[in-house]
């Protein structure tokens, strides 16, 4: 690293199909929006010579405006592959969306990738959910790396930044994250900025220029060497500090000159098992240039830093009878199987997915066995379906190699290594695809909750007929989104991750699918009780020639505790009611209830016990008693005060400790009651309340806010419970009917 000159890059270019993982890097890029990720895919794909700057792709094919490798980072929201070769090396360029509402794509990137980019900008710093993103990273083992971007912004200060990620990222350990180059400043410009044109290598005491266009290497003026010594000191220092060979440390303070070689390879192995993390920096290609300023240091990182994906240990993966298999590492000759990591619908090709080859090798026309989990998801109460399990076998269609808007076939994907797989019909995000003959599982990874509820309806009949096909195709595409019908509210209900998801969400499903929805307000599931003991009387008599109708009934109601639902009893003596009537006047009851007695809100909670009654030898019947008993429930209700109940979450909010005190305010502003707090990991706070469903519709919005980005929260079901009487006089206004 740093100590090799390319001035033109061997074996480089547009990738193609691996022929062993050993051969492949899996790189997830990490940052957030307008750090310059999009930017920096681009200039290692120049670099390389995979694009150059008429536009043109190496095999001379065009990339028009439109047809970008990626959308710029302010449009992007979906996970993007770019592959690309180094030194015979195969590079997966996995660009993640920076918007914490597309976190599902984020997690979906770190699934595929074995090692991860941190892009960071010297004119923004580090931001929180930069930060959780490292933790993620740091709690399975990621080897990381971080490329400080925006060097060319008046207020850049590299050093500055090299801190503050040092501080961020580095714990306990901030020696651990140290740079491997110092930038190269030129002559300073009229407005007195000096531009970035170079970097010097820490190590290899070599000066990289940048400023023609083409890296070139020489060494350094006698008189800039005193100026690099004691961050190359504290470089070496820090990668002896983890360095495996434990004599490393004793020869380099007696004093003795460590060779480079020694040197770059403990680096290499110590940021291969995730113990160090170097620091470097990096801009796109001036003009017409065709080298941007440390890509080549980046992409020798990559390739001789990185692990291969035979480092990785696969996930875990169950047989169809449960029982664990242990799979070797990314073996190409071994069972079959891969990872759906995104899914994708194209206007020519259909459905398109996104494949990680964990193990064996998948070729076009295989047949393969694609088995998904059912998402069981209890957070939002009753009502929410989970997902459910599904299997079939299905032909693999072509497979291809992404660049922007092209595909360029492949003959293989060996483990290891990603690929676009067409025309799985039945495949969602998440799925497993293994052999037919021994179909396999990988467990999930773990996905974030959505918890900003959008309740939409069909715009007009022609989109009804279609979009029950439409939200279907969706949730496969994105298994952050899920589906409700609640059958409390007859609302469909699409539950995002923020507005922005939302809004995507919605543009899929006019863009893609053809379907206009509107956006209606969304209401929680409320019920209705009775706050005492009363009674009421059911008279239900007619006469109209023939067999008329004849039924009466007393009943009593009292409340019961919640979750107690309704339950009827029989205390008719002396056949007052015809024993076979009884039932049917517990059905009028129940029925009732369910329409509700004051509100229009289903009745709950309640004891209703039969007292007495009136039947007729011949007009009475089924249905007219119940019609009476439902009479006697309305009119019980009607000399009794009822009250409105709605439901109650649990919510446990992880927040920074900085702003606990403003997200306890905050919950206590929307009737919550505060449970508790227990102190977290890393500096953050669990505060534990509960909350009217009802006062958190907006809460995953209103609580990034509130925290910058750093507070996470999760949400049960509790129970129903009273409204307060103004918050409920409220909802009756508002209730068609109610009252």
């Amino acid at each position: 690293m740093g100590d090799k000159t390319h001035a033109h890059p061997g074996a480089a270019g547009r990738a193609t199909a691996a022929d062993h993982p050993a051969s492949v890097r899996n790189v997830v890029l990490v940052g957030p929006c307008g750090s310059g990720k999009t930017t920096l895919v681009e200039a290692l794909a120049l670099s390389t010579g995979a694009v150059n700057r008429a536009g043109r792709v190496e095999d001379g094919s065009t990339v028009s405006d439109h047809d970008e490798i990626e959308h710029r980072q302010h449009r992007s929201v979906q996970l993007s592959l770019t592959p690309l070769t180094w030194d015979g090396i195969k590079v997966n360029l996995l660009d993640t969306p920076g918007y914490a509402d597309f976190v599902g794509e984020l997690r979906a990137g770190l699934r595929a990738a074995d090692a991860a980019l941190f892009v960071v900008s010297a004119a923004d710093g580090v931001d929180g959910s930069t930060r959780l993103a490292w933790e993620e990273c740091a709690a399975v083992g990621m080897p990381r790396a971080i490329v400080v971007t925006h060097l060319e912004a008046a207020r850049a200060d590299f050093e500055e930044t090299t801190r503050v990620c040092a501080e961020a990222f580095g714990g306990d350990d901030p020696d651990a994250v140290l740079p491997l180059y110092l930038p190269l400043r030129g002559a300073p410009g009229p407005d007195g900025h000096a531009p970035v044109t170079g970097l010097t290598g820490l190590l290899s005491r070599k000066l990289f220029d940048y400023a023609s266009g083409e890296r070139q290497e020489s060494d350094p003026d006698p008189g800039r060497l005193p100026g690099i010594e004691e961050a190359r000191n504290r470089l070496i220092e820090g990668i002896i500090a983890e360095s495996e060979d434990e004599t490393l440390m004793d020869r380099y303070l007696s004093g003795e000159e460590i060779d480079v070689k020694t040197l770059v390879d403990d680096l290499e192995r110590a940021v291969a098992r995730a113990a160090f993390f170097p620091v470097l920096a990096a801009a796109p290609a001036p003009g017409t240039a065709r080298q941007g300023l440390g890509t080549v240091e980046l992409l020798d990182l990559i390739t001789r830093g990185f692990p291969t994906p035979l480092e990785r240990t696969a996930p875990k993966v169950t047989a169809r009878d449960g029982t664990a298999r242990v799979l070797d590492a990314s073996d190409p000759d071994g069972p079959l199987v891969a990872e759906v990591v995104r899914t994708a619908s194209d206007p020519y090709v259909g459905r398109i997915s996104l494949v990680r080859v964990f193990s064996g090798t998948l070729h076009p026309d295989d047949t393969v066995h694609v088995c998904g989990h059912g998402l069981a998801d209890h957070a939002h109460g009753p009502g929410h379906e989970p997902r459910a399990p599904h299997e079939a076998d299905e032909r693999v269609g072509a497979l291809s190699s992404p660049f922007g808007a092209q595909q360029h076939p492949l003959t293989r994907c060996v483990a290891g290594d990603l690929a676009c797989v067409a025309k799985l019909s039945h495949a969602e995000t998440g799925d497993t695809l293994s052999a037919p003959e021994d179909p396999l599982l990988m467990e999930p990874w773990e996905m974030p909750d959505p918890l900003l509820p959008l309740a939409v309806q069909a715009h007009s009949k022609a989109d009804e007929d279609k979009l029950s096909q439409g939200l279907g195709r969706l949730a496969a595409e994105d298994p952050t989104l899920r589906l409700e019908q609640n059958p409390d509210t007859h609302q469909i209900v699409l539950w995002c991750l923020g507005e922005a998801h939302a809004d995507v969400a919605l543009e899929r499903l006019r863009s893609r699918y053809g379907v206009q929805v509107d956006v209606v307000a969304h209401r929680v599931p409320l019920r209705e009780t009775f706050a005492g003991r009363s009674a009421g009387r059911g008279r239900h008599v007619k006469q109209s020639g023939g067999h008329g109708q004849y039924a009466i009934c007393e009943i009593e109601v009292e409340p019961l505790p919640g979750g107690s639902g309704i339950e009827f009893v029989d205390k008719v003596v002396g056949g007052a009611v015809p024993r076979q009537f009884i039932p049917s006047v517990e059905k009028g009851v129940r029925a009732q209830a369910t329409k509700g007695v004051a509100a229009g809100y289903p009745l709950i909670d309640v004891r209703v016990t039969l007292l007495d009654g009136k039947a007729h030898a011949v007009d009475s019947s089924d249905a007219a008693f119940q019609t009476a008993g439902a009479l006697a429930l309305r009119e019980a209700a009607a000399d009794a005060r009822i009250h409105l109940l709605e439901p109650v979450a649990e919510v446990t909010v992880l927040v920074g400790d900085d702003y606990v005190g403003t997200v306890m305010s905050d919950l206590s502003g929307r009737r919550g009651r505060v449970l508790g707090t227990e102190q977290a990991d890393g500096g953050r706070t669990s505060v534990r309340a509960e909350v009217p469903e009802i006062e958190i519709g907006r809460y995953a919005v209103d609580l990034r806010s509130l925290s910058h980005g750093t507070a996470r929260f999760r949400r049960a079901y509790a129970r129903h419970e009273p409204m307060p009487a103004q918050v409920a006089a409220r909802i009756r206004e508002e209730t068609p009917g109610g009252g």
